[in-house]
C-alpha cells in the first residue's frame, strides 16, 4: 500500500504518481466475521465541489447515473449496507465496487461528484450495534481483511459534507479487528446535527469513551479530516487543525483497520430519519 499514488479528479482524469491497480471482476456477498467493521490505494478527488444541498430527511439526491467507482478507486474497500437479514448486513465485495456497483437509496454519486452513504434509522445492523450503516470497511488488495497494530503508522483522509442527519453519525474509525474478544473501537470521529465534531477516544478494549470537541461546521458544508495511528499516538486533523491522544498499552494485543461512511447513531422504525454523508475525497497512505 505505502507508496502507491492515485489522483482521480472529477472529470475521471487519472495522474498516476507510482502505480495503480484496478479490478474489474464483479461479486456481491452475504457478510463474514468482522465484516461490520476496506485497505485502498491512496486515492482522492481534488476538485472544487459545492457543498450539497440538504434534502429533506431520507430523500435521495438526485444521483449523477454514473458508479462511485467511476471517480474514487475502491479496489480496497468491502461496503457494508443497511439491507439484508437483522444481524447479518448484506456486503459489497472490493471487485463489485470496483465493477460499478452504484444503490439508488444507500451508495450512489451525488450530481456534486461526491461519494454519498446513506444509513436511515431503520437500517439491518450487526449483532454488536443497534445501529444500521452504509460504510466502507478496510480491505487488503488480495481481497483479504486488512488488520494492522497501533505500533505501526497508518493514516486516513477524508473531505465529507453531511447534508442530513437526525442526530449523530460516525464518518471514521479505527476498529478493533482480530487479537482478543472485543469488537468496539480504538476511536470514532462523530458529527452532531448541530454542527458539533466531536472525537471519541477509547479508554480501554472493554469500552468506554473519553470525548473531544473539535470543531463545528455547518449542516451540508465541506471539510475535512485525518485520523492517524502513529505508534501508541492518535493524532487527528479537521480543518487542518491536529490535536494527539495516546493509545493505551492494552490496545497492543489487538489488530486493527480503518472504516469511513455513514454510520448512523440513532435507531428508531423510520426509513426517512437517518444520516447522509457525502465524500468528495477518500484516501489512505
Amino acid at each position: 500500500m505505502k507508496g502507491r499514488t492515485a489522483l482521480i479528479t472529477a472529470g475521471g482524469t487519472v495522474l498516476v504518481a507510482a502505480g495503480l491497480v484496478i479490478a474489474v471482476p464483479n461479486l456481491v456477498h452475504a457478510g463474514h466475521p468482522h465484516h461490520a467493521e476496506s485497505r485502498a490505494l491512496a486515492s482522492t478527488i481534488s476538485a472544487t465541489h459545492p457543498a450539497p444541498q440538504a434534502t429533506a430527511p431520507g430523500t435521495p439526491a438526485a444521483g449523477s447515473g454514473a458508479a462511485p467507482s467511476s471517480r474514487f478507486n475502491l479496489a480496497d474497500w468491502e461496503l457494508q449496507l443497511p439491507t439484508g437479514p437483522q444481524g447479518d448486513p448484506t456486503t459489497i465485495s472490493p471487485t463489485a465496487l470496483t465493477g460499478g456497483y452504484t444503490h439508488d437509496d444507500y451508495f450512489y454519486l451525488n450530481p456534486a461528484g461526491q461519494m454519498t452513504f446513506w444509513a436511515p434509522e431503520n437500517g439491518v445492523h450487526t449483532p454488536h450495534s443497534q445501529y444500521g450503516r452504509s460504510e466502507l470497511r478496510q480491505m487488503n488488495p488480495d481481497g483479504s481483511l486488512a488488520e494492522w497494530k497501533v505500533t505501526e503508522n497508518h493514516t486516513l483522509s477524508a473531505t465529507v459534507a453531511v447534508p442530513d442527519v437526525t442526530k449523530r453519525v460516525c464518518v471514521g474509525q479505527v476498529h478493533l479487528g482480530t487479537g482478543g474478544p472485543s469488537t468496539k473501537v480504538v476511536t470514532e470521529l462523530f458529527y452532531d446535527a448541530d454542527g458539533q465534531i466531536t472525537l471519541g477516544v477509547a479508554k480501554s478494549p472493554d469500552g468506554g469513551q473519553t470525548m473531544y470537541p473539535l470543531g463545528n461546521v455547518a449542516l451540508g458544508q465541506s471539510w475535512t479530516y485525518s485520523i492517524t495511528v502513529d505508534n501508541h499516538r492518535l493524532r487527528v486533523s479537521v480543518n487542518g487543525t491536529e490535536t494527539s491522544y495516546p493509545i493505551p498499552a492494552s490496545f497492543d494485543r489487538y489488530n486493527v483497520y480503518f472504516k469511513a461512511g455513514s454510520y448512523n447513531q440513532s435507531s428508531s422504525d423510520s426509513a426517512t430519519n437517518g444520516a447522509r454523508v457525502g465524500f468528495s475525497a477518500l484516501s489512505l497512505t
